[in-house]
């Protein structure tokens, strides 16, 4: 087994594998989803909420089992084909005409809402199915997803999920440790999402909209997932957009990636090059990210 092997911002040491074997061999055919519980409840993996991780710790097997390091049971229900995308519905209000106009004159009516309930999720998923140029995946981990409504036209979509595990101009930005950011990471949250819909031309309403949204995000996440945050980054990439809301909106560009993915081991770099921003929600951000633990 590689050294320091992690997954899911667990450290994999030998004798976590063996219990895994051993669990597999005990426990293997009632499936995976119970395999992942009951590693859950060994491990006592748990959300900020007290949940389970259990979608975090069925990734985690799964990357086992790549690496030749366990043999997972069949799987019970056949797994979504290569290339699945989510289906989503755009709802019939969200079709509409061009819109235009000032931000002053449109301020009154605009209005940034928390997805809470499934109603909210579909208009939410719709938006970002339909109009994203990354579509919509299901999320993972701990997140926040936010609308944005002028009058009762939604305009725009984002979200807000699991920092990157390691990010070399974020963490020469932040100057922390290895050790510190294992232990601080989740007091980071990443941008995966922001849309302002097609068709929308209204000056300076990306950067207000974010501006907003990290006001708001400060105390909603603690709210819904009982930890703070206190920086949060996104990834932009460099050929299609220069970033001129996120600079508006008092963001850091912090340099570019590499154009690797975490499972380029090849040193490949097939991907598009990106450039990182940060904004600290707070301004001690670097005091409790760099504290050793």
């Amino acid at each position: 087994m590689d050294q320091n092997l992690v997954i899911r911002r667990r450290v994999i040491q030998p004798a976590d594998l063996t219990l895994i074997r051993q669990l597999i061999e005990a426990e293997g055919p009632r499936g995976r989803s119970h395999l992942s519980n009951r590693l859950c409840d060994l491990w006592d993996w748990r959300q900020a909420n007290g949940r389970y991780r259990q979608i975090a710790c069925r990734e985690l097997l799964r990357r086992l089992e790549a690496r030749g390091l366990i043999q997972l049971p069949a799987p019970r229900q056949a797994a979504r084909r290569a290339g699945y995308r989510n289906r989503t519905h755009l709802p019939a209000f969200a079709h509409a005409g061009p819109l235009s106009g000032s931000l002053a004159q449109c301020r009154s009516q605009l209005r940034l809402e928390l997805v809470r309930d499934p109603a909210q999720r579909r208009v939410f998923a719709g938006l970002i199915g339909a109009y994203h140029y990354l579509g919509y995946q299901q999320a993972t981990g701990a997140q926040l997803q936010y609308l944005v409504w002028l009058a009762e036209r939604p305009i725009g979509a984002l979200s807000f999920g699991p920092a990157a595990w390691q990010l070399a101009p974020r963490d020469h930005y932040i100057g922390w440790s290895a050790a510190a950011r294992q232990a601080r990471l989740d007091w980071v949250v990443n941008n995966d999402r922001f849309l302002i819909v097609a068709g929308v031309h209204i000056p300076q309403l990306a950067s207000a909209v974010l501006s907003a949204t990290v006001r708001r995000l400060r105390t909603d996440w603690p709210a819904v997932h009982g930890r703070e945050v206190v920086l949060a980054e996104t990834f932009l990439e460099a050929e299609r957009f220069a970033g001129q809301a996120y600079a508006a909106a008092n963001w850091v560009c912090v340099g570019p990636t590499q154009g690797r993915g975490r499972q380029d081991r090849t040193w490949a770099q097939a991907l598009p090059i990106k450039t990182v921003w940060v904004y600290g929600l707070r301004a001690d951000f670097r005091a409790v990210l760099c504290q050793e633990p």
